[in-house]
């Protein structure tokens, strides 16, 4: 699966260098096997930022991705979306993607991560529960909702300041490191995309991956 994350992240247009992070001896392996360039990292760190951050200090990047390692699917285009903002205002730290619900399933499902946004494009608020609650009771529809892309883009500088932040209370409520950023006053701007996420959490996820990849090969054979 980490192979097919890196060669489609390495076919995005805005990426110089592409890195795999890790702190298992079986991924670092791997990873070497296929000729990919991978560190290791120390394996007390809360979170893939704090490790994005380790890589990072080692590195002359302006911008730094942080993409999924169980993103199999990743789009090569949604990569480039989340980059270009940072990429056109330097007053933008930190990046990040959504994509409109079509499932109405995930809207209480706690492992799709919600996300609200203001008129500028920024997020207010990430959170397993759905945003916003519907008090009405209207039935609001799937695409009234949206579900957050885990995939991030930082200005260096910031990444680095990253592991120095506090972690707050809702960071430690909802296991989402992206709120460490706002928790703390930082902007992170979310650009909308057509992708949608086929992130591996759960035993049902590679089930759905792993037949995803069978029914493309029949096709291509």
């Amino acid at each position: 699966m980490i192979q097919h994350v890196y060669e489609r992240a390495c076919q995005a247009r805005y990426l110089s260098s592409t890195i795999i992070a890790t702190d298992d001896e079986e991924v670092f392996a791997v990873a070497r096997k296929f000729g990919a360039r991978v560190r290791m990292t120390r394996a007390d760190h809360p979170s893939g930022t704090d490790r994005a951050a380790e890589v990072a200090s080692a590195e002359n990047a302006d911008l730094v991705v942080n993409i999924q390692g169980d993103e199999p699917l990743i789009d090569p285009a949604a990569i480039d979306a989340a980059i270009l903002p940072l990429a056109h205002d330097s007053e933008i730290l930190m990046g990040t993607l959504k994509k409109r619900i079509e499932d109405p399933r995930e809207i209480d499902d706690p492992n799709v991560v919600k996300v609200v946004t203001d008129r500028t494009g920024d997020a207010i608020y990430f959170s397993r529960s759905p945003i916003p609650f519907d008090r009405e009771r209207k039935a609001a529809a799937p695409a009234d909702y949206f579900k957050h892309i885990g995939l991030y883009v930082y200005r260096r500088d910031f990444l680095l300041q990253y592991p120095t932040l506090p972690v707050g209370p809702l960071e430690q409520a909802e296991r989402l490191e992206q709120l460490r950023a706002l928790e703390n006053g930082f902007r992170i701007r979310v650009v909308e995309t057509d992708y949608d996420s086929l992130g591996v959490d759960t035993p049902a996820d590679l089930e759905r991956v792993s037949l995803w990849f069978e029914t493309s090969m029949r096709g291509m054979s």
